[in-house]
């Protein structure tokens, strides 16, 4: 291995985007059921 290799770690810029992702991905999720919600009450 030579010591210009890069780490196995991601870079911050591709951590945070990972992060930005996991939270839309969580909001898209709830916000699917609320909706599902709302139209089963009407």
């Amino acid at each position: 291995m030579l010591w210009s290799d890069p780490s196995d770690e991601p870079p911050e810029e591709l951590r945070e985007a990972q992060a930005m992702l996991r939270r839309a991905g969580v909001v898209l999720a709830v916000g699917m059921v609320v909706l599902f919600l709302v139209l089963g009450v009407h």
